[in-house]
């Protein structure tokens, strides 16, 4: 798990080469974009503001799509609060590393201590990584040259997939998967940066509301719940019998 953990650390970190490639490019001071990796680190919201300003758009538009591209950690927060269970001084700290990797990487555990130590291990690795590999893409700028024919950008989806395809076992949540990609890829043209993530959480309670409305096969019936009354009486009628 520790190896695991520090592999998608390191792998992701390292595309925060990119970013501060990126945001240089784009006009940013090496300060700002610093500050922007220390204090708000998540990748995708970073790289959508950095590149609705390269485009010419409004400060303000684009701090609105950063955030709501960033309103996803929210919903990951709030799993893994329950999972986690950590003291109420910790979790504020902990809620700045709720990012789409530590929760991939905690929600795998099969423990509630291998989960803090997942979601720890991978916060930290890819907290240092990421500030540094930040630094070192915005000083460097000029030598690095064009970072796409680095496919530096490509890595923390790349692990972000990884990690996710072992987790869809079931029926419904492939579907729940493909319906998102779907929404993502139709909303992509038509709606600004950030938005289409957003668009694509509709497709959970989509496949489970169909689900629902999906006729049973002929003949079958419910598994009858078991209470504690039902199999009291059972006892008792067997107990009668005797």
């Amino acid at each position: 798990m520790i190896r695991d953990s520090l592999g998608v650390g390191v792998a992701v970190g390292l595309s925060g080469f990119a970013f501060g490639v990126t945001a240089a490019g784009s006009g940013f001071t090496l300060l700002q974009t610093c500050v922007l990796s220390l204090l708000v680190f998540t990748g995708a919201s970073q790289f959508a503001l950095v590149g609705a300003v390269a485009a010419g758009g409004n400060p303000f538009t684009a701090a609105a799509g950063a955030f709501f591209l960033g309103v996803r950690n929210a919903f990951y927060g709030l799993r893994l609060s329950q999972l986690l269970a950590l003291p109420r001084f910790l979790r504020p700290l902990a809620a700045h590393w709720v990012i789409d990797e530590t929760a991939a990487v905690a929600l795998a555990q099969p423990s509630r201590r291998a989960a803090r130590l997942g979601f720890t291990v991978t916060g930290a690795t890819l907290y240092i990584l990421w500030n540094l590999t930040t630094l070192a893409g915005a000083a460097g700028a000029e030598a690095l040259g064009d970072t796409r024919a680095w496919g530096l950008d490509a890595a923390g989806p790349a692990v972000f997939l990884a990690l996710l395809a072992p987790m869809l076992r079931t029926a419904s949540e492939r579907a729940v998967a493909a319906l998102a990609v779907l929404l993502v890829l139709g909303a992509l043209p038509l709606l600004p940066a950030g938005v289409p993530v957003l668009v694509a959480a509709l497709a959970a309670p989509a496949v489970l509301w169909l689900k629902g409305r999906a006729p049973r096969a002929p003949g079958t019936t419910p598994a009858p719940v078991e209470t504690v009354e039902t199999v009291k009486t059972a006892e008792t009628v067997k107990e009668e019998d005797r």
